[in-house]
């Protein structure tokens, strides 16, 4: 379970008055201790009654909620069907456990190489360099990893870069987590750094939702280290619907994208939150009008506690039918399932 409190590695921040910009020094550490970590907080905010939604303290217990303040605005004020608090409210329903939903959904105890590398497919290494997030989404798929000894930062990346270094048929890293810019920016040069010395890597890429939810990551010390990276990046987003993207949003990829790094984005589809064509296509033309291309459509890891969520097949094959009638071919994402054992992503048919 990803922990309540994600900054025990990062510097205490100081409290400032104002709210800082994206680009300001430490500001994403000030913004996300003030995330909102308590249901009955969020919904008085949001004008809305726990009992009513179905908030259940276990739940937030098991997995706690967290959701910085920015996304939180994003949120429509008296709307217990918003598809961004839907994304965050620990909810009964978790509880129930229901045949098929188990706590490695992905199998990613099976493809363990190294601590905290993971190796599914050919010529690719995911890192798992953090535990933390700064949002808990209730339907992670890594909701029930067990970080605390299978993160690739440990003893300083020393037994993830001995197996990306010893396998010369790895040419991508994928740096993920929990989420990897959760880590402080040093952290983060402190593994490239190292992944220099690996002759055989020809692309990096991130997988991570920071950029949507905390902007404010997406700081001077962040492009630096970007821009100066030796190999081609790829930044790979995680939005699920359109009202996600705001202005704070949009400045902070076209910053990423301005230091470089191609943007994607991939989705899961969720029940509540963007299964109808409308929700979909407005997440591709309000991704791509933000320099995002749709890359993947998910459909829904079964890991314990998300079946609420859960589109069946046909149906999330007739939405894609839909977007794909409706939008230009470069807008419509790829309609994939992960299942075990593949060798990549299998799309649905």
């Amino acid at each position: 379970m990803i922990p309540a409190a994600p900054l025990s590695r990062q510097p205490a921040p100081t409290a400032s008055a104002t709210a800082p910009s994206p680009l300001q020094p430490s500001g994403w550490q000030q913004a996300l201790r003030r995330a909102v970590r308590d249901p009955g907080e969020l919904l008085t905010r949001l004008g809305l009654h726990e009992a009513a939604l179905g908030v259940c303290p276990q739940a937030a217990a098991q997995f706690p909620l967290l959701a910085p303040e920015g996304f939180v605005a994003r949120m429509r004020h008296g709307d217990p069907h918003d598809p961004l608090l839907r994304q965050v409210l620990p909810l009964d329903q978790e509880l129930r456990l229901l045949p098929g939903f188990g706590l490695d959904a992905v199998g990613d105890a099976a493809a363990r190489s190294a601590t905290g590398v993971i190796q599914k497919y050919q010529g690719r290494a995911l890192m798992v360099a953090t535990g933390s997030c700064a949002i808990h989404c209730r339907y992670c798929f890594r909701r029930h990893f067990p970080y605390g000894e299978e993160t690739a930062a440990r003893d300083h990346w020393a037994e993830a870069i001995a197996r990306v270094r010893e396998d010369a048929s790895i040419d991508e890293v994928i740096l993920s987590g929990g989420d990897p810019l959760s880590l402080s920016t040093p952290k983060l040069a402190e593994l490239t750094d190292a992944l220099r010395q690996v002759p055989h890597l020809r692309r990096l890429r991130i997988h991570s939702r920071l950029p949507v939810v905390l902007p404010e990551r997406v700081d001077a010390a962040l492009l630096q280290w970007l821009g100066a990276l030796p190999w081609p990046v790829a930044f790979v987003l995680h939005a699920n619907h359109a009202n996600e993207f705001d202005a704070s949003v949009d400045a902070a990829l076209a910053a990423l994208r301005g230091s470089g790094a191609t943007l994607l984005n991939q989705a899961v589809l969720l029940r509540g939150v963007n299964d109808s064509v409308d929700a979909l296509a407005a997440l591709s033309e309000r991704g791509f009008a933000a320099g995002v291309l749709p890359y993947y459509l998910h459909q829904l890891d079964r890991v314990q506690g998300v079946a609420h969520f859960e589109v069946d097949d046909a149906t999330a094959l007739a939405l894609h039918a839909e977007l794909a009638a409706r939008l230009s071919g470069y807008l419509v994402p790829r309609l994939v399932r992960e299942i075990p054992g593949d060798t990549g992503k299998r799309p649905l048919r």
